[in-house]
C-alpha cells in the first residue's frame, strides 16, 4: 500500500534541481508551480556533508559529499519559502518561490 501511495505521489511531482558548490546553493532562488507537489534533487558537489534544512518547507536532509538526495515538498501555498545549510548558513542559503500559473503556461 505504501508503494502504491509513492508511486501516485511520484507521478504528479515535477523535478527541480539544486546543486550545492563552494558551500553555495545554485541556483539561490528557483521557482515553482504553487500546489503543486515537486521533487528537489540536490547534488552536493562539495568534499564535506552538508544538512539541507528549511522551517518554511518543515524539511531538514544530511547531504552526503559526492552525492544526490531527493526531498519531497508541497503542494505549496504561493509565497517565499527559505532553506540554508545548517553546516555553512551564512553561505548556503536559498529560496523557493512558488507561484500562481496559468493553465495556458502548462
Amino acid at each position: 500500500m505504501l508503494l502504491l501511495c509513492m508511486s501516485s505521489w511520484l507521478a504528479y511531482a515535477k523535478e527541480y534541481k539544486l546543486i550545492l558548490k563552494d558551500h553555495l546553493f545554485y541556483p539561490a532562488e528557483i521557482t515553482v508551480p504553487a500546489n503543486k507537489k515537486l521533487r528537489l534533487v540536490i547534488e552536493n558537489q562539495d568534499d564535506t556533508p552538508e544538512e539541507f534544512d528549511s522551517f518554511d518547507l518543515n524539511r531538514e536532509k544530511v547531504l552526503y559529499p559526492g552525492r544526490k538526495s531527493v526531498i519531497y515538498i508541497g503542494p505549496l501555498s504561493p509565497g517565499r519559502y527559505d532553506f540554508f545549510g545548517e553546516f555553512s548558513p551564512n553561505t548556503a542559503r536559498g529560496t523557493v518561490v512558488a507561484t500562481e500559473v496559468n493553465d495556458a503556461d502548462n
